[in-house]
């Protein structure tokens, strides 16, 4: 059961470009390596690597809104990130009759409690796409989440050093990437199947969103989390 985790930093213990980064107000901006908030218009925020994490772990992801957008204009949208390169998942078989599931495991906390939408894309098949609500049931509690995702035997992930595998965890979004429903099988990629949630991160100063555990793998079930040195 070894290496068995295709998540990179996925226990949040590296931060190379430093430990907070203050005034985030758009475009991409990574807290610890691998792990982006993609930000367009919706307040303003703190990333940084915190030491707030779950029984077993050191450190988390933590997003802390500082200036707050309750109103999203429609093609607005604050979105955590993690990019797959396409070469590391050769294995899942994706396009052939021999293709896998997978499940994706991760801690969350917030100090408020609701859902967000979780969207993972194929890149390289037309950024095909499956997604799904996930919600936070308490405030202030770590609460592990789990979601498998279906084998595609008809989509195709490169062998190269592209992404194959794009997954985001959407807080907040305009009416654009908002309203629809959950797509639990691959599928032509739907803007408004991205934010199935209410959680609204960014709409209060208070705001705060953590994640840490992020676990990739084979298979319809969750393993332990993989813990691994660097």
């Amino acid at each position: 059961l070894s290496n068995r985790n295709l998540i990179i930093n996925g226990a949040m213990q590296v931060a190379q470009r430093g430990t907070s980064t203050t005034g985030v107000t758009s475009t991409t901006t990574y807290g610890a390596d691998r792990f982006a908030l993609q930000l367009n218009s919706i307040g303003t925020y703190t990333l940084s690597q915190s030491s707030t994490a779950p029984d077993g772990f050191s450190n988390s992801f933590k997003i802390d809104c500082t200036t707050a957008d309750a109103s999203p204009a429609a093609g607005d949208y604050s979105i955590l990130t993690h990019k797959v390169e396409a070469q590391n998942l050769q294995h899942l078989g994706y396009g052939t009759s021999s293709a896998k599931a997978i499940t994706l495991s991760f801690y969350l906390r917030s100090n408020k409690t609701g859902s967000i939408g979780l969207v993972i894309r194929q890149i390289d098949n037309s950024n095909k796409m499956f997604s799904k609500e996930v919600t936070i049931n308490a405030a202030d509690t770590w609460e592990r989440k789990t979601v498998s995702i279906p084998a595609d035997t008809s989509g195709v992930i490169n062998d190269d050093n592209g992404t194959g595998l794009d997954i985001s965890w959407w807080l907040n979004a305009g009416s654009t990437f908002s309203g629809g429903s959950e797509m639990t099988t691959w599928g032509t990629e739907t803007n408004a199947n991205k934010y199935l949630g209410d959680l609204d991160i960014g709409a209060l100063t208070t705001d705060e969103f953590y994640i840490t555990g992020v676990q990739l793998e084979v298979g319809e079930q969750a393993t332990p989390f993989e813990h691994r040195s660097f």
